[in-house]
């Protein structure tokens, strides 16, 4: 691992300006009203501040300004409310039982919407050990609080309108860094003796960041007007530059060959590792790209690579003449077009290296598509939603049942048994539970594992230091590093937090310590417990219940996808907005496919259905996608050459291959068509050029016209083969999965 890369990355990266930014919105109304006498009044206008910045998600401004402008709103009422019931015992179960469903409920609507009620819940619970004795003390709080969430959102803006497109910068930055990542775990397949499954398994974990990556840089870009409305360098830059990476993480999913064939010819040469390695530093390149959109700096051109690329094509046309036989002779195609497509690639590196210089000329002659919107979801808000997810069909429905359950059953314990701290039992069971089991049992695994080992640093630094300044600087260090690691590093985020909590109250309350750091680490026990049996026992959604949904959009995208890709090969084109939108949904069903399956694993065995037959569908529907984009990788310049109704009928049986496919897993009728075998003619045609080349390659004749006419269509042909192959066997294993 490099660790001066890893440090870089973090260091450009939007967490950790988060985790400042929080830092000093949270710290400073503290610090500044203790001055003045008045810390009480500081920490509840601190507490309103950290409310708010729970829901300052990334996204476009406009939607971050509206979330908090409606979580300071709502943090105002919820903390009035629970102020005027607090006094009853009573009273306040019944409202933490209300306000948990009601706020765990509208995460129906989207993930702001979701962290603005995570932002009221997290008031309520902190708002429950103040005390009032008036009317007039608890308005006074509720506007304290709201003072302290207008403060932070006045913070955020502020800082957002000096760079207004740093945000941006450092999400495009790190999404390219991800698809390096995607990029690396394609160069296992070229290691000898390699575990394809555990290759395949690391690709679609990669390739859910990347997409889930790609889906929010959307929402941020198309939907921020002074991206799309405003015609500056560094707006028409950053569009190309996520256009580009989109295309190049296309062309990192094409798949050429079978690696098993390449092995099996060259696991004796060198050539296979000398294949990995160009393509590791293509990913490095594509690092030094990231960091540097990351940080607005220019990244240099990769010149050592493209010397290194030119060397090893080189080096093949030496290898290919002196290996070349009639056995081979496909397995060297193969190689031939991985070539072609890694100086493709490098190209895009090229062009993505000066992209980073922001050149005012450049950007103006750059062509930017005008159909953004059909690549973004429009945000629905409608009341709808709520009275239409009142069921335990609805997985929000149940996550909220859980929530107030486990939250009322924390507070009648905490109640009963008098802990000094019980509100931790609650913040706990708020924080862990989460609507899938797998995220929650992480979440609770991790919150237990971080507060012990966050415990243990921080009564080790109060044992060694004494000095209160020294403490109140460390104890801002913890709060940086917790903030920056919430969103990404859960486990970092509790180890940090647990010092800089403990450190605080020290200093706040010095003689109640030993206390104060028991209560923590019990109390975050039994909020563990509680949130463990209520995401076993409390109506759970298990993923062996949604999991052939997910199954069924992706073949629906996917047959989209390659109606799109192969009709240009017989008599239509398909626009390049239908292919781009086609192409987008195919890999994000995908996706989110590949990501239930893994949520699948992490659930209990009994809950796990057919496992091994899931794995094999989420594997093929992959490799399907990438056939595609391998077929679409030759249509720009090869579908019109070699357009013919010979493929009409693979196209056709693969579309109904796949229909069936889909009646299949949804138990709809269907009837078996007899195979008339429409690969016949391909095959065949496929096996004459390439008998025909055997004969020219016996003959001493290199350079002819079957050999070009063999290096374009022979893979195209392929392709469209590959393809019907794998809609057969979704099909099949569809059958197994339903039967």
């Amino acid at each position: 691992m490099d660790y001066v890369k890893q440090y870089r990355s973090f260091i450009n990266s939007y967490y950790f300006a988060e985790g400042i930014r929080i830092t000093a919105g949270v710290t400073l109304p503290a610090i500044i009203l203790n001055f003045f006498g008045l810390l009480h009044i500081g920490i509840v206008v601190s507490l309103g501040a950290l409310c708010v910045s729970v829901s300052d998600m990334p996204g476009p401004i406009l939607h971050r300004r509206n979330g908090m402008r409606a979580t300071v709103i709502i943090i105002f009422f919820v903390s009035l409310i629970t102020g005027f019931v607090s006094y009853s015992p009573v009273l306040l179960g019944f409202l933490i039982a209300i306000f948990c469903f009601l706020f765990s409920m509208i995460g129906v609507y989207n993930s702001r919407v979701n962290a603005i009620g995570m932002s009221a819940l997290l008031v309520m619970v902190l708002g429950i050990q103040q005390v009032h004795n008036s009317p007039q003390g608890i308005a006074l709080n509720a506007l304290y609080v709201a003072a302290g969430g207008v403060w932070y959102m006045l913070l955020s803006i502020t800082l957002y309108s000096f760079r207004p497109y740093k945000l941006i910068q450092q999400a495009l930055g790190e999404n390219i860094m991800s698809v390096a990542d995607y990029l690396r775990s394609r160069a296992l397949f070229y290691n000898k003796q390699v575990d394809y499954d555990k290759v395949y398994g690391l690709l679609l974990e990669k390739q859910v960041i990347v997409q889930n990556q790609q889906q929010t840089l959307r929402e941020m870009l198309f939907k921020s007007r002074h991206i799309i409305k405003e015609s500056t360098t560094t707006s028409r830059t950053i569009l190309m530059i996520f256009s580009d990476t989109v295309d190049l993480f296309e062309k990192t999913t094409t798949t050429f060959y079978a690696y098993e064939a390449l092995h099996k010819y060259f696991d004796n040469t060198d050539i296979l590792e000398r294949f990995r390695t160009i393509i590791m530093e293509m990913a490095n390149e594509l690092d030094e790209i990231g960091l540097s959109v990351q940080s607005g700096k220019y990244s240099r051109e990769p010149v050592d690579m493209q010397q290194h690329l030119k060397e090893l094509q080189q080096y093949f046309n030496t290898f290919r003449d002196s290996q070349r036989n009639p056995e081979n002779l496909e397995a060297l195609l193969s190689l031939r077009k991985i070539l072609q497509s890694l100086d493709d690639i490098s190209v895009r590196l090229y062009t993505l290296h000066h992209y980073t210089g922001y050149d005012k000329k450049s950007a103006a002659d750059y062509k930017l598509p005008g159909d953004y919107e059909h690549f973004v979801t429009p945000t629905d808000l409608s009341w709808r939603l709520l009275p239409d997810n009142l069921s335990l069909k609805s997985n929000t429905f149940r996550h909220a049942l859980r929530v107030s359950i486990a939250t009322t059953a924390g507070y009648i314990l905490s109640h009963i048994f008098s802990l000094g701290h019980g509100y931790w039992i609650l913040l706990t069971i708020i924080v862990i539970l989460k609507p899938a089991y797998s995220l929650s049992r992480e979440r609770n695994y991790q919150r237990l594992a971080g507060t012990i080992f966050g415990a243990l640093l921080g009564l080790g630094i109060l044992t060694l230091i004494k000095n209160e300044s020294a403490l109140f600087a460390i104890m801002l260090l913890f709060m940086i590093g917790s903030y920056s690691f919430m969103r990404t590093r859960y486990l970092f985020s509790v180890i940090f937090m647990t010092p800089f909590v403990l450190i605080m109250f020290y200093l706040l309350d010095t003689a109640h310590f030993q206390v104060i750091l028991q209560d923590r680490v019990i109390d975050t026990a039994i909020g563990s417990v509680i949130a463990f049996g209520a995401t076993f026992l409390l109506v759970p959604a298990w993923e062996k219940e949604q999991i052939k949904t997910y199954m069924i959009d992706a073949v629906k995208e996917s047959i989209t996808y390659y109606k799109n890709v192969s009709l240009p090969y017989v008599n239509e084109s398909s626009s390049v907005l239908d292919f781009k939108i086609s192409r987008k949904n195919a890999f994000v069903a995908q996706a989110n496919l590949a990501g239930a399956f893994s949520r699948m694993l992490a659930e209990p065995k009994s809950k796990q259905v057919h496992s091994k037959l899931t794995h094999q569908f989420v594997v093929m529907s992959n490799m399907l996608n990438s056939h595609i984009a391998t077929l679409s990788y030759y249509s720009p310049t090869l579908s019109i050459k070699y357009r013919s109704t010979d493929f009409s009928p693979v196209i056709d049986d693969t579309l109904e291959e796949l229909e069936d496919c889909i009646a299949i897993l949804n138990k709809v009728a269907w009837q078996e068509e007899e195979d008339d075998h429409p690969e016949l003619a391909l095959n065949k045609h496929a096996n004459e050029l390439i008998e025909k080349r055997r004969t020219e390659i016996q003959q001493g004749l290199m350079d002819t016209d079957t050999r070009i006419r063999l290096g374009e269509l022979k893979p195209i042909i392929d392709q469209f083969l590959f393809i019907s192959r794998l809609a057969g066997d979704l099909k099949r294993t569809s059958q197994k999965l339903s039967a």
